[in-house]
């Protein structure tokens, strides 16, 4: 698979907006004009749908893991890595939602630990450390990808460690809000309404 194939299946697979269609379906509306207007896990939540919740977090994983394991299966390195890019950023710039999307974070947990699961799992054991002190999940997900290259120069290869540094300067360019209201303190916390 070329990489250009592959950055197209993950783009494609990423772009599969999971919040608004669950949100939809059982008939709380648009999950756009509801808290953060986002269309993650986390804003899922806001909803006081914890089941909802969980289920758009692991498909948004899902579709990160989908993504890297078909590239890795019909391609090398790069179309891994390509794969797992087009991921991430379907998810943050869906085209079917004006490229208006989500922060990205479970696509990318997904991302890692389908191209080095130690990595992702010791990536996403920080985010539920960092959660369960700080309450606050946008600075959970910050210190965990801020790690993740670390995880992924001591557990894995080169490749992962190049995608790991591309998710890491994604995600917190998504955060870019979250970092001006952490700094100011009023990043609201898990749970909370935005």
């Amino acid at each position: 698979m070329p990489a250009i194939a592959a950055f197209v299946l993950g783009y494609l697979l990423g772009s599969i907006p999971f919040g608004l269609l669950l949100t939809r379906l059982v008939g709380l509306g648009d999950i756009r004009r509801i808290g953060s207007g986002n269309i993650g896990a986390t804003n899922v939540l806001r909803t006081g749908n914890k089941a909802l919740a969980a289920a758009t977090l692991l498909l948004d994983g899902l579709k990160g893991v989908a993504a890297v394991l078909v590239a890795a299966r019909f391609g090398a390195d790069d179309a891994l890595l390509a794969a797992g890019v087009g991921a991430v950023l379907g998810h943050a710039f869906p085209l079917w939602l004006g490229f208006r999307g989500g922060k990205a974070v479970a696509t990318s947990y997904g991302v890692l630990i389908a191209a080095a699961w130690p990595v992702g799992l010791c990536a996403g054991a920080v985010w539920l450390v960092m959660a369960r002190l700080g309450r606050i999940s946008s600075l959970a997900a910050l210190v965990s990808f801020a790690l993740a290259p670390i995880f992924a120069m001591l557990l894995a290869d080169a490749t992962v460690v190049k995608l790991a540094l591309v998710i890491a300067v994604l995600v917190f360019a998504r955060h870019h809000t979250n970092i001006r209201r952490l700094i100011t303190g009023t990043e609201p916390r898990i749970g909370q309404k935005a």
